[in-house]
């Protein structure tokens, strides 16, 4: 077996199986998690309840007006790379090709040369973000090994991922393989490092509203 048979075979079979199993541990470990029952009175209905959780969505995702100044620049750097991940991920033909073997699903993609594009864009974003964390001292002393990795091996799925749409550094098949085994790396790690906010980060906010709401207070 080479190196390529190796990545997306046996290696991308243990990866799925341990994203898919860490992340269902890791919501049912959020989800029974003992919360202290609420002897008081609700003050809303549980229409209202709905509508607490939504919105605090809605408004925790966008940026406080009075912080803006000093916020605003962050944000905006987040929402960017988070977008071009979002369309490197969902709408490159090749990738639709393979959620498409595993869930029989289907939606149209975007041009490649289009998605180069976005990619090289994200990579710079993301070499911005860790410019921003290694010179702000207060992100600097909040970083730890979770977020430095987590990093690391998104960076490396986009530059191995853009080496091997451009054919550049070595074989064709070397390449390919070498971007699936970095995809692989970063499912084993997906559910047990920061990434997992992408599970967490709506619920969570959602629960917060909702439950505020239950008290009669705005989130």
């Amino acid at each position: 077996m080479d190196l390529l048979g190796f990545a997306r075979g046996p290696a991308l079979k243990v990866a799925l199986v341990v994203f898919c199993l860490g992340v269902v541990w890791r919501i049912l470990g959020f989800g029974l998690l003992r919360i202290r029952r609420d002897w008081n009175r609700p003050r809303a209905s549980m229409l209202k309840y709905l509508f607490g959780g939504a919105l605090t969505v809605a408004t925790r995702s966008i940026p406080h007006p009075e912080f803006i100044a000093r916020t605003g620049p962050g944000e905006a750097l987040g929402y960017s790379y988070h977008l071009g991940l979002f369309a490197v991920v969902l709408l490159f033909t090749p990738h639709i090709l393979f959620l498409r073997s595993l869930f029989g699903l289907r939606w149209p993609g975007l041009p490649s040369g289009v998605i180069t594009v976005i990619s090289v864009l994200t990579l710079t974003l993301f070499l911005a973000v860790l410019f921003r964390r290694v010179t702000n001292p207060v992100m600097r002393m909040l970083s730890n090994f979770d977020d430095y990795f987590s990093w690391f091996i998104t960076m490396v799925v986009l530059v191995t991922g853009l080496a091997t749409t451009a054919h550049v550094g070595a074989r064709y098949e070397t390449l390919l393989a070498l971007h699936i085994l970095s995809v692989d790396v970063l499912l084993i790690w997906f559910p047990f490092g920061k990434l997992m906010h992408a599970f967490y980060i709506f619920p969570s906010r959602a629960i917060n509203g909702a439950l505020l709401a239950r008290k009669g207070a705005a989130s």
